[in-house]
């Protein structure tokens, strides 16, 4: 690009990633020493603590010197009242104490010139919370709230703009958000990208507000060519459709997000669709969380290929590290997504431990469907809060990965709803832990043949196997799983507590 010229947004992130990089890099120094140390009690006095100078953390990988924050310490701020420490919060004294010396010239030309009041609006606007998403609580058992401030909001939209871009969308197409209607990032997410990228999108808050057959009658009347929701409530609803022989042949994209989709469980949807008239379907996911305050996307590609999530690194920075040595692994491989945050002004983080676990972990490559420089975190990503230790033997506990179970029956073609209960055995707590698999099968399916064959795939992808599998009704299972009424379905409950 030639010297002097304005480069835009989408022209910026499909530049060299050695340039990114350093604009990365640059944004994370200012980040730190002119808004995080400065303005944020939380970070301010872990630096002190550590010994750690502001102006010291200069590159990406400069943040290893800095402690983690996990989500024991999000929860211990909570009990303790003090969520608003990860809050920057900027006033006259920190000002003048912490800024360094150019960014207090301008604050005193901005005095100066334009008055008092209008410096002091001007942070207000900057800096004061207006808005907040918070965690449902599943993984911690306390819920947190994460707060936006008008710049946050913005780039809630900015993202928001970036997301509709890598799908594709165009003005004059038309979505339905079918997010439950929360304060919970996914639904915001779609709402703001709509009004940023000027895209004409109808958020239904899914079926816990307006129903599952208000749902239909919305989508049949606008015909979108895009449909947004949580995994289990999208498959709910197209089955409803498919049994009421609705037309959705205008359907081309299916976005998915606040729970991982296999593969096999992206056919099913496209096949859902295809019956219906559809064509030439995408479906792909989104990754996420709350403490972020956004969501990264997958590519619109074939549904057998996981493009992975598409960053944004010149607002954050993402590693990979061992989630047992803390060290950082490297590209491509295996572990732990580390988050940091470097261009917000509410509720800040830095080197955030999410506990969600990659398989193939982040590449630099530029992204062979689209063409984007920026970093991608391949799709295959496992929630730490699914590996529960489980009392098998009276003798000992054994770590068992639900994800891979959860993928499995996503992914079975006779499957249609499923719930896995871990519960004591007989209710007594000084009992083994005992695991029972509800499930509703598709029409075409032996349920005794589907007995057999599950626990044998189990068995050998998990080294364990179901004590009970009950086939049960589709009316049971959705209201076992609470499909209707609940933000997320509840298709793995732990009932040991309650013994």
């Amino acid at each position: 690009m030639e010297k002097g010229t304005i480069m835009t947004d989408k022209e910026l992130l499909f530049r060299p990633w050695a340039e990114l990089k350093e604009l990365q890099n640059r944004k994370l120094r200012d980040f730190v020493t002119k808004k995080l140390y400065p303005f944020s009690p939380y970070y301010r006095e872990m630096f002190d603590r550590n010994g750690i100078k502001p102006d010291s953390i200069r590159t990406a990988e400069d943040l290893r010197r800095i402690p983690f924050t996990t989500k024991a310490d999000l929860v211990k701020m909570s009990t303790e009242g003090k969520t608003r420490d990860l809050i920057l919060q900027p006033s006259e004294e920190l000002i003048k104490k912490f800024l360094p010396k150019g960014e207090l010239l301008k604050v005193a030309a901005t005095k100066l010139f334009r008055g008092a009041d209008y410096l002091k609006k001007s942070l207000e606007r900057e800096y004061r919370p207006i808005f907040l998403t918070s965690t449902a609580g599943t993984t911690t058992g306390t819920p947190m709230p994460f707060l936006y401030t008008r710049y946050d909001l913005e780039n809630l939209k900015f993202y928001g703009q970036r997301i509709v871009d890598i799908f594709g969308m165009k003005t004059d197409e038309t979505a339905v958000n079918l997010f439950p209607y929360a304060p919970h990032l996914a639904f915001w997410q779609v709402f703001f990208a709509g009004t940023e990228a000027g895209v004409l999108i109808l958020s239904t808050g899914g079926g816990k507000t307006m129903g599952t057959e208000g749902n239909l009658k919305a989508i049949a009347k606008i015909k979108p060519r895009l449909l947004a929701g949580v995994p289990s409530y999208v498959y709910h609803l197209l089955k409803e459709a498919r049994a009421q022989n609705m037309d959705l042949s205008f359907v081309k994209k299916v976005v998915l997000g606040a729970a991982r989709a296999p593969v096999g469980f992206k056919r099913k949807l496209a096949a859902l669709l295809t019956e219906m008239g559809a064509s030439n379907v995408s479906v792909f996911g989104t990754y996420g969380f709350t403490e972020a305050r956004t969501a990264w996307p997958e590519c619109p590609t074939d549904i057998d290929v996981m493009s992975g999530y598409h960053t944004y690194p010149d607002r954050e920075i993402f590693e990979v590290i061992n989630p047992e040595t803390g060290q950082p692994v490297g590209e491509g491989e295996d572990g732990e997504v580390v988050y940091s945050t470097i261009d917000s002004r509410g509720s800040a983080l830095l080197r955030y431990r999410t506990g969600d676990y990659v398989k193939g972990g982040i590449t630099y490559e530029p992204c062979p469907h689209c063409g984007r420089t920026v970093p991608r975190i391949s799709s295959d990503l496992v929630r730490a809060s699914n590996v529960k230790d489980l009392q098998i033997s009276k003798v000992k506990g054994t770590l068992v990965n639900f994800n891979r179970l959860e993928f499995l029956l996503d992914g079975n073609s006779h499957v249609d709803e499923w719930q896995i209960e871990i519960a004591k055995k007989d209710n007594d707590p000084y009992e083994v832990d005992e695991i029972s698999l509800y499930v509703s099968l598709l029409k075409d399916a032996d349920p005794e043949e589907f007995k057999r064959q599950i626990n044998k795939q189990v068995l050998a992808d998990t080294e364990l196997t179901f004590n009970k599998v009950e086939v049960v009704s589709h009316k049971e299972i959705q209201k076992r799983i609470e499909i209707e009424t609940s933000v997320k379905a509840r298709k793995i409950v732990d009932r040991r507590q309650a013994a």
